[in-house]
């Protein structure tokens, strides 16, 4: 596998002095950028339909943000800041499943839960980072937060690569299971598929989809782009085949604009940034396409 990335890494570089592609893909820190955007943009964009469709939005948020605490939990056990992954994967999954465990034993409704969970997550994320203060320098965690093109690493793009595979083979497995869950629970149930099985797989989903993209969107705004593309998707979708490649597409649209045009016009803004930015302006152009195109009417609901 390195081998494969190095001669991809080799190719671009030199298109790129070429002319062939743009200049900033002479770098290898930007090839590097360039191959995670183009293994997690359309994972992101595959699962995000099923955020969407589930009404989940509010739930891969939480688990976004509950990775500042996992991020600091690892520094504190002394991971490297640039990668606690270890404490990062542990604490998210602690964290979707003990809320996804909740909501299907309490009376409370998922936004409540949602709300419960992650104030108290935020809360312990602040406490430990204060204790970290005076050990390191916590403006050093922005990159982790918000994604940093510059520190994404061989081992990085390894570790996409694993959990791109992770995560497509039991969402092609299992997609019209998950779907058909996601519509209607009960229909589901009657024919005998694992619905309470699949919420718990769909949250293991989103946590190794955040864990992996920390490096290149940012743990706090992983969610977001689990969110935007599909829902621009849906708006313009007058099929579930449809759907599902239009999410995708957005998904690797926004991730490799968001990368490049910071550095093009060297723009002083975090990767996450940008590639969330360039994802809402998708989803505004999908809602004025609607608008202005009466025959593009979304038909997945």
């Amino acid at each position: 596998m390195t081998e494969l990335f190095e001669a991809f890494r080799v190719t671009v570089q030199g298109w790129a002095e070429a002319g062939l592609l743009p200049s900033s893909l002479a770098y290898g820190f930007a090839v590097n950028a360039l191959l995670a955007g183009v293994i997690i943009g359309p994972v992101l964009g595959l699962l995000g339909t099923l955020v969407v469709v589930k009404r989940h939005a509010f739930f891969s948020e939480a688990v976004g943000h509950s990775a500042m605490t996992g991020v600091a939990i690892g520094i504190l056990l002394g991971e490297p800041y640039s990668g606690p992954y270890g404490a990062l994967f542990g604490y998210c999954l602690l964290f979707g499943l003990g809320l996804n465990y909740l909501r299907n034993r309490t009376g409370l409704s998922a936004d409540t839960l949602i709300g419960v969970f992650l104030s108290m997550s935020l809360a312990l994320g602040a406490a430990v980072l204060l204790v970290l203060a005076g050990r390191i320098n916590v403006h050093i965690l922005e990159n982790v937060l918000f994604g940093s093109i510059l520190t994404v690493s061989g081992v990085d793009i390894a570790l996409l690569a694993v959990v791109a595979l992770l995560v497509t083979v039991p969402m092609l497995l299992f997609y019209n299971r998950f779907m058909l869950a996601s519509f209607n629970p009960a229909l589901a149930q009657v024919r005998q598929v694992p619905v309470k099985a699949l919420d718990y797989l769909f949250v293991v989903l989103v946590t190794l989809v955040t864990v992996a993209s920390v490096k290149v969107i940012g743990a706090i705004l992983v969610g977001a782009l689990l969110v935007i593309p599909a829902a621009a998707a849906k708006i313009l979708a007058t099929s579930l085949s449809r759907f599902v490649g239009l999410s995708m597409l957005f998904s690797l649209i926004a991730t490799l604009c968001g990368i490049l045009i910071p550095m093009e016009m060297e723009l002083p803004i975090p990767s996450g940034a940008a590639i969330i930015l360039v994802a809402g302006s998708l989803f505004l152009l999908s809602v004025l396409a609607r608008s202005l195109l009466p025959g593009l009417r979304g038909a997945v609901t």
